[in-house]
């Protein structure tokens, strides 16, 4: 396995990290000054957020996520992935390439229909509107999506959805327009053919956005929000994929959509890791700099090594999917879904720590970057779930006599 960087992918890292360097950072005081003076109910967008897509786009950085549009592999976007995780509420947003458009665009991509591609993803790789994905439910535990309850039921040429989401990320965002809605379609079928997904237009009638989720007191901007779906009524030609395949289908979501997760978490953890270095070597304590306590310097060390060594279970992760699929990713998938975030968790909670009183204020991002990475052990699939799946085919492997 070859991690180094090709010429094309050198090249985008040195632009993007210009650009980050040059406009994003700088202009995160002006977002968070524009959400500040608003309030944490107002979803409206500030006007940088634009300013940043249109200078990204002219600056050949966008829609670098899709292999068909960037030709990049996951191999190859990773490490520029990790660059927008310096800045996750702002990068990733900045070169349309955030969540949960990405995932979406990646399924129009690959299941939609031809009608589908042009009113829903070429709109997305524009960048001029937004999406959600609705699959959580509050009722059921929806770690396992055979729980779902949500209900597809045909009606003559149209779908007829019913069901109560959460968690629907975008969704408070005036620029959301379509939410991809996954339900069961036939309830008494085989487990992974119940569900399927279909493409509802935000401003359906039956489809009310009834309130917002923060994380650990947290508001993001484009919202988390309840949806719920009442009679909500959409042509059989809104269906995505095949009627029950919409496991599968959100298998295919999920496989690239973690190594972009991973990445940005790392990215947020190279972060907080430089945060702490930097007050560690101005902060004088006990007569000297923190840096000089042992402590501290064994802070640092552990957090270097964790970083390095999730960055490459990712990477590896990323190479496979590039050469089998997510299919034959399938466990370094799950394994990163659990080892990143701890890592990027322990390197945050670490810098926490050296800066003492300042570390857990909103005078650094380190609260707002370390609710979101422990958020990240529940979404896309909890831990447990990972875990689970990790020691069954380590202990298939085993039983079969491999080793």
């Amino acid at each position: 396995m070859d991690f180094e960087m090709s010429p094309k992918a050198e090249q985008y890292h040195a632009r993007l990290s210009a650009f980050l360097y040059e406009r994003i950072l700088p202009a995160e005081a002006e977002y968070e000054r524009y959400r500040a003076e608003r309030g944490p109910s107002d979803h409206s967008v500030p006007p940088i957020v634009e300013e940043l897509k249109h200078e990204a786009r002219g600056r050949g950085l966008w829609n670098l996520f899709l292999p068909a549009e960037s030709g990049l592999t996951n191999v190859e976007y990773a490490p520029l992935a990790e660059l927008t995780g310096w800045s996750g509420h702002l990068a990733p947003e900045a070169l349309n390439c955030a969540a949960p458009d990405t995932g979406n665009m990646e399924i129009l991509h690959l299941f939609g229909t031809a009608e589908q591609k042009t009113r829903w993803l070429q709109p997305l790789l524009d960048g001029e509107i937004r999406s959600g994905f609705a699959m959580t439910e509050p009722d059921v535990a929806s770690s396992d999506a055979g729980n779902i309850e949500c209900r597809i039921e045909r009606d003559g040429d149209h779908y007829v959805v019913n069901g109560r989401k959460w968690w629907t990320s975008g969704a408070l965002d005036a620029r959301c327009r379509v939410l991809i809605v996954m339900g069961k379609t036939d309830p008494a079928g085989p487990k992974h053919k119940q569900q399927s997904m279909v493409l509802v237009p935000t401003d359906t009638p039956g489809v009310e956005v009834v309130r917002d989720l923060t994380v650990f007191g947290y508001s993001a901007q484009h919202g988390h929000a309840e949806v719920r779906l009442t009679d909500a009524r959409v042509p059989v030609s809104n269906l995505l994929g095949e009627v029950g395949s919409g496991f599968a289908i959100a298998q295919a979501r999920l496989g690239p959509g973690r190594i972009h997760h991973c990445m940005r978490a790392l990215g947020a953890a190279e972060r907080a890791l430089q945060l702490m270095c930097r007050r560690a070597s101005s902060r004088i304590a006990f007569g000297r700099p923190l840096a000089e306590q042992g402590m501290v310097q064994e802070a640092v060390a552990e957090s270097r090594l964790a970083l390095e060594q999730a960055r490459l279970l990712t990477l590896k992760a990323a190479w496979l999917i590039d050469r089998y699929g997510a299919k034959g990713a399938q466990m370094e998938i799950a394994a990163i879904k659990v080892a990143v975030p701890r890592a990027a968790l322990a390197v945050i909670d670490r810098a926490i720590q050296v800066h003492g009183g300042a570390g857990v204020s909103g005078d650094t991002p380190l609260g707002q970057m370390w609710a979101w990475h422990r958020a990240m052990r529940i979404f896309d699939g909890p831990d447990e779930v990972h875990l689970r799946s990790l020691a069954r085919a380590e202990l298939r492997r085993h039983q079969g006599g491999e080793g």
